[in-house]
């Protein structure tokens, strides 16, 4: 199969669909991989890598996707990638379609096989390819909340984990999956007076177990909420409906009664963000501020750790990558249904429930558009 990495282009965005590593497995299964130029530079990662690894090197995005029938990116195609899109190509990146209906318009009309990384599962009904990005921005909302929290950044000059003789700061973490732990583990480390939210006991025991009495563990229900979130200084945003938009669990009205200078960081925000004054950032002007207090709501929060999060991503994403260049993607997706999971266009067609629902499109069963 020809395989095509066209450089991302999406503000600030730095990681690389595949490294030259994984080039080099692909190419020992004599498959043919076409990278752009300069894809990887930014992140250490030279064009002669990938030609030693075993690519060919191409000067436009248009001649990857021209030339490629396997298109591997790691953040949404933009408006000028989509335009590029054919029928026979299978893109295969993170999506988001929920929140973005213009996309999923285009990815309908552009006939395309499109799978997205945050809706393939695994046996356990995690997200595999999902996971490693929340283990980064989890570890990453409590680096950025705490800069956000200087009084530089129209903070309100809290040190997150206080002084001998002066408080640590007050961090709500809602949602207590794979953001949710990572934003723990990093507040508790700093010394931060640390509440995770969640409505899965399973989770709350878990992370009680692991951190005892240095956390609180709540229930997340409407007077709960409101509490953590009005009584914090940084409120972490980390809640997941996989391929759905995020709800609206911080209202306008508890921002109202936030402190002055308290900061939220919504790690939610690809998916529409879970506050009802979110809207999405770029690196290049990361914050705004709402009633006074400050939102981080950066939409490609891993770009910013560019290479650990593509080694991170690629250590997961190969075997999907191999699976549908050795197989095809039709036979890749009916051999396995975790990978099928992640169809969400195909065909001129939705085929992921919640982004039909969210989108206005309607549903299609994905066995039905896949080969016999």
């Amino acid at each position: 199969m020809k395989i095509g990495v066209p450089r991302e282009i999406k503000n600030r965005e730095y990681r690389v669909g595949m490294t030259p590593a994984a080039v080099h497995e692909l190419c020992g299964h004599n498959h043919e991989v076409f990278v752009e130029t300069g894809a990887g530079v930014a992140i250490g990662f030279s064009d002669d890598d990938y030609r030693q690894a075993g690519a060919s090197i191409l000067d436009t995005a248009r001649e990857v996707f021209d030339t490629a029938g396997l298109i591997v990116k790691v953040k949404e195609p933009q408006a000028e990638e989509r335009a590029l899109l054919k029928p026979e190509h299978t893109l295969f990146t993170y999506l988001h379609l929920a929140p973005d209906k213009a996309q999923t318009d285009d990815l309908v009309k552009s006939g395309a096989t499109c799978i997205a990384y945050e809706t393939v599962t695994d046996r356990g009904g995690h997200l595999p390819l999902l996971a490693p990005m929340s283990e980064v921005a989890g570890r990453m909302s409590i680096q950025a909340g705490a800069h956000c929290l200087e009084k530089a950044m129209g903070g309100r000059g809290v040190l997150l984990g206080g002084v001998p003789g002066v408080s640590s700061a007050r961090v709500a973490v809602i949602g207590g999956g794979v953001v949710g732990q990572n934003a723990v583990a990093m507040a508790v480390g700093l010394g931060a007076q640390v509440t995770v939210l969640d409505r899965n006991m399973d989770v709350l025991r878990q992370l009680d177990h692991l951190y005892g009495n240095r956390i609180t563990t709540l229930f997340s229900t409407a007077q709960t909420l409101d509490q953590a979130v009005t009584e914090s200084d940084l409120v972490v945003g980390s809640v997941l409906i996989p391929g759905a938009s995020a709800p609206k669990l911080i209202t306008r009205d508890m921002i109202r009664r936030m402190p002055e200078g308290s900061v939220i960081v919504d790690v939610a925000i690809d998916q529409g963000g879970c506050t009802e004054t979110s809207r999405a950032t770029t690196h290049d002007d990361p914050t705004y501020i709402v009633d006074g207090v400050v939102h981080y709501c950066v939409a490609n929060m891993p770009g910013a750790v560019a290479r650990t999060s593509t080694l991170a991503l690629n250590n997961v994403t190969l075997p999907f990558v191999a699976a549908l260049a050795n197989k095809g993607p039709d036979r890749a997706m009916k051999e396995d249904p975790h990978l099928r999971a992640g169809l969400n266009v195909a065909a001129g067609k939705v085929t992921y429930r919640e982004v039909a629902e969210a989108t206005g499109h309607p549903y299609t069963n994905p066995e039905s558009l896949l080969g016999s």
